[in-house]
């Protein structure tokens, strides 16, 4: 992930007003962001269109005055002046919780219709605890923590499964013993709060919100809290707006076994190139052969059957990787060539400290937001029969979520999504069968907002806008140019199917794929 270095700018003052919600736009004085130059990490070139700065926001937004933390934005500025057909600041998030939104704003610039990019200031900023935001949020080593071969996320005995449930325990106390005093404010409220302090400090009365995958839940809490502040709203790839998190979960394991077994109906189709089985029943036996045998000989003796998961649940996010992941696949099971399984993983499965720290405040928001059961004999009796009827991802799913068992702050009350006459009309974008953010979270939404409206992809990607649709693509630059919806739900065709031959280019990435930091996180099993 890119590291830039910006320049402090602001005040506690900046907040004063936000905490009522939609009220005055600002009491007292604004404190601007003071932009300057972005330093990168080592070994890359920062853009020179690229600015960066930070916003200072409290702690607590009930004490406004009182202890503030450091939000780092970044921007690239509209080519257009204000008075000359500028539309303002099109701030944008990736999802997570725990992805960092500077990571964004290059992309969207590059690949939004240039018409509209000109006319925006495109605005990503990492969320509290994120990335450069300070402070950045770290529990454990993550060298040690990754180190592989791991456990096997699906435990075959009380014995593995206590040493899985006693890791997860172990995290959550070392985020309590560290951070035991940020751990309470890590709530989607909070961020959608300093959202408005983004606003604020940028000087805009009203701003327009770009939000992929976890982004759409903090969007539609935005405009929940502040419906007269937004003047656009695209969701991509929507969150359910009610049964954070535990149960969105649970659902989130049945859409990736869909999409797993599609994935794996596709190498079929292709036996006569992958040679792993013409039916999808033969796919399967395949599969979990592979896995099974990873458990006592990993590839390289670092890719075992939980590294496998982490990878292969990318595949559940793009289809533009299949062609890679089969190949990789049969090369170690027809020719026993492990090359092409670590190379995938090294690339896709593979956690750093960017990772650790997405996944500590991916915990510390979920675990915060929202009650988690308590008791492990609950898991384990909704995880043992849901891994029936979905084995790809619940058991690795639910050790991800776990430490929200043992979590050291108590679990709140969601913020109640609804739709407010201040709140214009806005875009929904969603595929069909999306395995992150299943179908029914996007229809929930529409319901809620009556005045939306939802494009449906009929594919099975996450994040489909400026991923290559140009239907989907078409109706984001309309709203976002101005203001156009279509008249009614709408859908688009999918996009065609890879081809065996189709290898993702390093350059090219996969659309979204390793921008939206949903993606990276969900990955860090």
């Amino acid at each position: 992930m890119k590291r830039v270095v910006g320049v402090v700018a602001g005040l506690a003052v900046l907040v004063a007003g936000v905490v009522s919600g939609d009220g005055p736009a600002m009491a007292g004085r604004r404190a601007p962001v003071a932009w300057g130059a972005c330093t990168a990490e080592a070994g890359k070139t920062a853009s020179a269109a690229l600015e960066c700065g930070t916003v200072r926001v409290p702690l607590d937004y009930r004490q406004p005055t009182g202890r503030s933390i450091t939000i780092a934005v970044n921007r690239i500025r509209a080519k257009v002046s204000k008075g000359a057909g500028h539309l303002g600041t099109l701030l944008v998030n990736p999802g997570g919780p725990g992805a960092s939104g500077r990571n964004l704003t290059e992309y969207v610039a590059r690949s939004l219709s240039a018409d509209v990019a000109e006319r925006y200031d495109i605005v990503g900023f990492d969320p509290r605890g994120v990335g450069a935001s300070e402070p950045s949020m770290h529990c454990v080593d993550p060298a040690a923590y990754y180190r592989a071969p791991r456990a096997d996320a699906v435990p075959h005995s009380k014995v593995e499964e206590r040493a899985l449930l006693a890791r997860a325990s172990e995290y959550a106390s070392r985020c309590g013993q560290l951070w035991s005093w940020l751990l309470p404010h890590l709530t989607t409220e909070n961020s959608a709060r300093d959202m408005d302090a983004i606003r604020a400090a940028l000087g805009e009365e009203k701003i327009s919100y770009l939000g992929y995958s976890y982004g759409t839940y903090l969007g539609a809490v935005y405009a929940t809290l502040f419906p007269g502040r937004v003047r656009r709203l695209v969701m991509d790839s929507t969150v359910g707006p009610t049964g954070v998190w535990y149960e969105s979960n649970l659902k989130q394991n049945r859409a990736f076994e869909r999409r797993h077994r599609q994935f794996l109906a596709w190498t079929a189709r292709h036996n006569d190139v992958y040679k792993l089985g013409a039916t999808s029943k033969q796919t399967s036996f395949a599969y979990y052969a592979m896995r099974d045998r990873l458990r006592t000989h990993p590839v390289g003796g670092v890719v075992g059957p939980s590294e496998l998961d982490d990878t292969f649940t990318v595949a559940g996010y793009s289809d533009r990787v299949w062609p890679q992941f089969a190949q990789a696949w049969s090369s170690y099971v027809r020719q026993g060539d492990a090359k092409g399984l670590t190379d995938i993983y090294n690339r896709h499965g593979k956690n750093d400290s960017d990772d650790e720290n997405g996944y500590a405040i991916y915990l510390g928001v979920q675990c915060r937001d929202a009650r988690w059961p308590r008791q492990w004999d609950r898991w384990r009796t909704d995880m043992t029969a849901m891994h029936r009827e979905a084995p790809f991802l619940t058991w690795p799913n639910a050790w991800f979520n776990a430490p929200c068992a043992f979590w050291p702050v108590p679990g709140g009350t969601p913020v109640k999504i609804q739709t407010s006459p201040k709140l214009p009309p806005f875009l929904i974008l969603q595929s069909r069968y999306d395995a992150a953010t299943p179908y029914h979270g996007a229809q929930e939404m529409a319901k809620l907002f009556p005045r939306a409206r939802l494009v449906l992809d009929r594919g099975g990607n996450h994040g489909i806008s400026l991923s290559g649709n140009t239907c989907v693509d078409g109706h984001l630059a309309a709203y976002l140019r101005n203001g156009t919806l279509p008249r009614q739900d709408s859908a688009c065709a999918a996009s065609p199917d890879p081809r065996p031959a189709e290898h993702m280019s390093a350059k090219s990435g996969a659309g979204l794929i390793g921008v939206l930091g949903v993606l990276e996180r969900l990955t860090a099993r």
